[in-house]
């Protein structure tokens, strides 16, 4: 049993020394062959993203950098560009509008105070929200100018908006000003911007809202608002009741005036015809003093007594027969001289 045993052995060893030794040459083959196609396919897979990757698009309202050795260079033109595999590398910036809000969230339009209350020159507080646009400029600097340039455009939006929301008054903010302080807002934003150099450039800022930051104070100003109205509707009928008025007051003092004049007229033509009277009447006087001395006494006697009848007698001697009236009833009684009576 052991010779039989050994002699399976002896023979099971040599079909499996025959099976090792006849695969030798054909095993070489298969390890060439796989060594191309491996070689074949590391090749391919170098070489094909070498070739894709040699171009590069840059589509409208697009931006391209392109860095050659830790230098980077802007590309502005649309369109397909070439690029050196595995020594160039291209960054992508998008050149179109964009925007984000101060004092409020965009999601869900609420309030965001430590951004929205400020405080104005008349020591009032004031909640007021503004959207900031921009766009960038510059790609270089924009990518290599600064860690986080949108939250630095963010900042000196704060700082210019409080600035000059801190140098008008609250009405100003609230009514009639917000043009003018959006105006001066965007000046000093591009002027800091262009200080610190981060390739963004403002397009616009808008002043959302302004209002009192409480229900309390929101109250106060519309009871202001609300005077001021009051104020504005007495002032224009003061003034239509001006208009109204003031033209019949200028008629009468004009006519007042006139009146006044012709007055002045008519006392100085009275005095000035007194006064060439008298010189007439000195005149006469002059001539004759005592003749003018009676008749201005006849005269003023005339004014002062002007019911009594005057009977002048020469004193000549002739006797006369004078008709004298009553003072009573007027009758005329007949004065005879003593001639007549002793004739009777």
């Amino acid at each position: 049993m052991e010779e039989q045993n050994q002699n399976w052995k002896d023979v099971i060893y040599e079909q499996v020394s025959e099976k090792e030794n006849k695969p030798k040459k054909n095993k070489s083959k298969k390890t060439k062959h796989m060594k191309l196609v491996v070689g074949a396919a590391i090749a391919a897979g170098v070489l094909v993203p070498a070739v894709f990757g040699s171009f590069y698009q840059i589509q409208e309202q697009e931006q391209a950098v392109l860095v050659t050795f830790g230098k980077p260079k802007a590309v502005t033109e649309t369109g397909l560009h070439f690029k050196l595999p595995f020594i160039q590398e291209v960054r992508k910036v998008n050149t179109t509008i964009q925007g984000f809000p101060v004092g409020y969230t965009e999601e869900n339009n609420e309030m965001v105070e430590a951004e929205s209350i400020m405080i104005t020159s008349d020591y009032n507080f004031i909640d007021v929200d503004f959207f900031v646009e921009y766009r960038i400029s510059d790609p270089v600097a924009y990518l290599y100018g600064s860690r986080e340039p949108e939250q630095i455009l963010r900042n000196i939006s704060q700082s210019c908006i409080r600035n000059v929301i801190g140098s008008y008054v609250v009405d100003d903010v609230l009514t009639t000003g917000k043009s003018e302080i959006q105006a001066k807002i965007k000046e000093m934003i591009m002027a800091q911007l262009e200080q610190q150099e981060i390739g963004l450039m403002l397009t616009n800022i808008t002043m959302q809202d302004s209002e009192p930051p409480t229900t309390e104070v929101m109250e106060a100003f519309k009871k202001v608002e609300t005077a001021k109205q009051g104020k504005e509707t007495t002032l224009n009928n003061a003034e239509k009741y001006r208009s109204e008025k003031l033209p019949e007051a200028e008629a009468e003092a004009d006519q007042i005036i006139k009146n006044a004049e012709a007055a002045k007229q008519t006392r100085i033509n009275e005095a000035e015809g007194q006064v060439a009277r008298f010189n007439a009447m000195y005149e006469e006087y002059r001539k004759n003093p005592e003749i003018t001395k009676e008749r201005m006494y006849y005269e003023a006697m005339e004014t002062v007594l002007p019911d009594v009848k005057l009977v002048i007698d020469s004193g000549d001697g002739v006797e006369k027969v004078l008709p004298l009236e009553k003072f009573s009833g007027g009758e005329t009684v007949t004065a005879d001289t003593e001639d007549n009576n002793g004739g009777e």
